[in-house]
């Protein structure tokens, strides 16, 4: 029969055990449930790419950057931007990466500006490049017509009536040998487009481009309200040049803008398929061996820590009562019986430590 106080530590170590089994589940859950989601595929963790992120002040001591080249009109302001072109007519400037990005998954987000004094004659925009090849100055927005890879216009100025508005946001696929079609604004050549007022906001502006090889391209884009990310396009199935560069172009013609490139912050993705079967354990975090390296693997083994230090204190507990009733028990035996109480002591701390 088990006495009361020990039935009511009993119930209260398994109260505790519950309580905090069910936190540390709900805990993981939700480091679950934060991955990010990109149509049916999920994100499970991002790496930062210093050598395709630049932010304020863009340049070091001698006036050049490690990971990336400018030129051409385009000049630094070292407190607030990379300027591609002035509000001027004729300009043309470029940033484009050194190092080709070699990651199969990526996401790049580039926070920009286009601003200008006219509020109905201006242009032309800048656009964002994954190509083969680097530093090729030219007419479409600044850069080579007959590319190869992926070029995103970020269109201000329509040379034709077209039934969607501007400003406008193109994605082209290159091959090469296809030229972009000027007079049309690219009408037909797309692979996916929006429209989208990203001109002088109150906001911060900012472009997200993920893409995840051989499965999507998707683009969004910022610039309602801050951390309000709106849909522009998603391409499936689509496969860019292997180890593209990173690059910004900018052009102004008869009208202008100012065109500035604030941030650019690029990551490796790790991106979980949607047609794979889920692994639970891996899913929570708890029993695969991920976890030994991460926040909920610590929490984890505290938890068993707990239990051990709280298992030890209620069996040291229970040998200092049986040693107390046991003692009293054994006086008619003389000091016989107190001697093996103590061997048998000996052997329970034993065993409590190799255990």
């Amino acid at each position: 029969m088990v006495s009361g106080p020990r039935n009511l530590l009993c119930l209260t170590a398994i109260a505790f055990f519950l309580s905090f089994t069910n936190i540390f589940f709900q805990v993981a859950q939700a480091a679950t449930d934060d991955k990010t989601r990109i149509g049916n595929d999920t994100i499970d963790r991002t790496l930062q790419l210093r050598t395709h992120s630049i932010y304020a002040p863009y340049i070091d001591q001698d006036l050049q950057n490690r990971w990336w080249d400018f030129g051409a009109d385009a000049y630094v302001n070292t407190n607030k931007h990379i300027r591609l072109t002035r509000n001027a007519p004729s300009q043309m400037g470029w940033l484009w990466s050194r190092l080709a990005l070699t990651p199969a998954n990526f996401i790049i987000e580039v926070e920009f500006k286009v601003t200008g004094d006219s509020s109905h004659l201006y242009g032309d925009g800048l656009a964002m490049w994954l190509t083969k090849d680097r530093i090729a100055e030219g007419p479409v927005f600044g850069s080579k017509d007959e590319f190869t890879g992926l070029g995103i216009f970020l269109d201000t100025y329509s040379n034709a009536r077209h039934s969607y508005s501007f400003p406008r946001i193109v994605g082209m696929l290159g091959d090469g040998k296809t030229k972009y079609d000027f007079g049309n604004d690219g009408d037909g050549q797309e692979i996916g487009a929006c429209s989208a007022n990203f001109r002088r906001t109150n906001v911060a502006t900012k472009l997200k481009v993920t893409y995840v090889k051989k499965s999507f391209l998707d683009v969004k884009i910022q610039y309602k309200a801050w951390d309000d990310w709106t849909d522009c396009f998603r391409v499936e199935k689509l496969e860019l040049p292997p180890n593209p560069f990173l690059g910004f172009s900018a052009m102004t013609g008869d009208v202008s803008d100012a065109h500035d490139i604030i941030s650019v912050t690029s990551y490796s993705a790790i991106v979980s398929q949607p047609d794979n079967k889920p692994n639970k354990h891996r899913k929570v975090g708890v029993l695969s061996g991920e976890s030994s390296g991460t926040w909920l693997g610590f929490f984890f083994k505290l938890f068993l820590f707990a239990g051990v230090v709280g298992g030890g204190y209620y069996g040291w507990q229970e040998y200092q009562r049986r040693q107390r009733y046991g003692g009293f028990g054994s006086q008619g035996m003389g000091g016989y019986g107190m001697r093996s109480a103590g061997v048998g002591g000996g052997f329970g701390a034993f065993d409590g430590k190799r255990f």
